[in-house]
């Protein structure tokens, strides 16, 4: 008998199974951090789910929906554990803390679970993993919990949102009170995930397998090509995933690209007859390159992509992707770059640079929920120095009259509207209009300055943030 058939024929305990990969993610600390793990949370969520393929549909969606929950609210999680508990979590035993923590979630906000099966089933986890003594120590609070969780009251947006203080303050004092609401609801709300089809005739047989499996799929309001998908376990195994009929990107992505091909600028390149070279110089995943790709095809403009990561790892993956969707190789290409150096041979060599630079990534908590456990104040200076190394590269790479894409995944002045003025300031960038090539539903005082701050509430998008800007030199 294999492992798999083995796997399939044993009874599965499948908050055994949440409690190890939290341990995974939160238990191994560094310092001067709450929470802190080796893994990323998505990782842990795609290795599990990929070990355990023969669960049904409903039993994985039990383990991803409690695991993402909890993590997601576990700073919140943490103070009912503490306002009801004499031992605190930061003093239990670690096993001890994953099993409250997932219990909790699910007596606040998963509705299916019974409380007294919450209270059960973490007894009975208790015991299976050697700690009998404390059963009763586990039953207790959760019991206490379930009986006062209706009059909780929470101290600070930090506790009620789930997220660390720092941040907390730090949008409040760049966006206002009234738009941190707004984003910290937009991160905690349902994400589904964006796909981008370049097959209009496969999108019916895609509805149509989506529903038989539980799951529905629903346009998104920006692009004819864009639809959200909610409600499936694995979208890599719908129709026409590996045929490249769709590709999985998020829509403040594909408005990123959109926005350095406005018109006009599209003419002029037409107009020159010369080739095009795109470079995309920190490309992983490879989702711009390939949308880039898809538009360029259909202009009759002759011209070439090199999506760049300095990972070979990301850069296999990319190759991977881009042979999927059927790219021709002399002009479509992944290689392994240094987006921080440029070349002799290569200054001025660009006629646009797609620069998605590593960032905090604040922008993304929402389906990244571990980030905002990991990263740091502190950090911040260290990215924003490395983001100036990147696009001092990219500018250097790019012929004057040459268009730059900036754009980042979070949301923090910092990295963003004070990098776009620095490029305006210091390398003498000049600013487009995204008002030609975004949707109008989102055009604004922004938009005309060349820049556009994506909010997740407010814009059904990531928080993402896009700037085009203009070598100085050209005609």
């Amino acid at each position: 008998m294999g492992d798999r058939e083995r796997m399939a024929n044993e009874t599965v305990n499948l908050r055994l199974i949440v409690m190890e990969m939290l341990m995974t993610v939160t238990e191994q600390k560094a310092e001067n951090r709450q929470y802190h793990g080796g893994m990323y949370s998505h990782i842990v969520v795609r290795d599990t789910l990929n070990r355990y393929n023969h669960l049904s549909g409903q039993q994985k969606s039990f383990i991803k929906r409690l695991f993402e929950g909890t993590l997601e609210r576990m700073i919140e999680i943490d103070f009912v554990i503490n306002a009801y508990s004499k031992v605190k979590t930061e003093k239990m035993k670690p096993v001890i803390r994953a099993i409250m923590r997932l219990s909790v979630y699910q007596i606040l906000y998963m509705d299916s679970v019974p409380d007294a099966a919450a209270c059960n089933e973490a007894v009975k986890l208790a015991q299976k993993k050697g700690f009998s003594t404390l059963k009763g120590f586990v039953n207790g609070v959760l019991r206490t919990i379930v009986k006062n969780k209706e009059n909780i009251e929470y101290p600070s947006l930090s506790v009620k949102y789930s997220m660390p203080e720092w941040i907390v303050k730090l949008w409040t004092s760049q966006l206002g009170e009234e738009k941190t609401l707004d984003v910290l609801e937009g991160l905690l709300s349902e994400h589904p995930v964006t796909v981008r089809f370049r097959k209009a005739s496969v999108i019916e047989e895609v509805k149509t397998a989506l529903e038989d499996r539980g799951g529905s799929m629903e346009k998104h309001p920006y692009f004819e090509d864009a639809y959200k998908i909610l409600k499936t376990d694995d979208i890599t195994r719908l129709p026409h995933y590996d045929d490249g009929g769709f590709v999985i990107q998020d829509t403040s992505s594909m408005l990123a690209v959109r926005s350095v091909l406005a018109g006009e600028f599209l003419s002029k390149l037409r107009a020159s007859g010369d080739s095009v070279r795109i470079v995309d110089i920190c490309a992983a995943p490879g989702g711009k390159s390939m949308l880039m790709t898809d538009l360029m095809r259909d202009t009759g403009i002759n011209y070439t992509i090199e999506a760049r990561d300095v990972s070979e790892k990301k850069v296999r993956l990319m190759q991977e992707n881009f042979a999927r969707c059927g790219f021709d190789e002399k002009k479509v290409s992944a290689v392994v770059r240094d987006a921080t150096l440029c070349d002799a041979c290569e200054k001025e060599t660009a006629d646009i640079i797609i620069a998605d630079v590593p960032c905090s990534g604040l922008g993304v908590i929402g389906k990244k929920r571990d980030i905002k456990y990991k990263i740091t104040r502190e950090q911040i200076n260290d990215i924003v120095s490395l983001q100036r190394r990147i696009l001092k590269t990219a500018v250097e790479m790019l012929k004057p009259n040459g268009r730059l894409l900036f754009s980042t995944c979070t949301i923090n002045r910092v990295e963003n509207e004070e990098n776009f003025e620095w490029l305006k300031d210091e390398l003498k960038m000049t600013p487009v209009s995204l008002n030609d090539a975004l949707p109008k539903c989102i055009h604004s005082e922004t938009t005309e300055e060349g820049y556009l701050q994506l909010l997740p509430k407010l814009h059904d998008t990531d928080g993402f943030f896009i700037s085009v800007l203009k070598k100085q030199g050209g005609v």
